[in-house]
């Protein structure tokens, strides 16, 4: 993924389909269509000699231990359909459950 800083302004460019699809995902959880769009807070620290991850808490989105279905997943990106969470899973995990139901594979 391309990320530009100008300012206060950040750009984001997917550069593989599995980009596009995380970005997309990202993009619903915090643009509130019917209320106010949500911030993205820093957590912990970005030093990329020490480890290349970037983390960040969703203001405004609850957490929580997620719960799991009995069903073995495929290999992917679920997503849950009414709070847009998303989560990747391994072949042969089970599916993950959110808001009272199994989350969807993206395909």
């Amino acid at each position: 993924m391309r990320i530009d800083v100008d300012r206060n302004v950040v750009e984001m460019r997917p550069e593989t389909e599995a980009e596009t699809a995380a970005l997309e995902v990202l993009w619903r959880v915090i643009v509130g269509c019917a209320q106010e769009g949500k911030k993205l807070v820093p957590i912990g620290e970005y030093v990329p000699v020490k480890e290349r991850l970037a983390r960040f808490l969703i203001e405004g989105v609850p957490g929580g231990k997620t719960a799991f279905s009995d069903r073995k997943a495929r290999a992917g990106t679920y997503v849950c359909t009414v709070c847009n969470k998303y989560m990747d899973v391994a072949e042969g995990a089970s599916v993950p459950l959110c808001c009272g139901r199994e989350m969807e594979h993206m395909e």
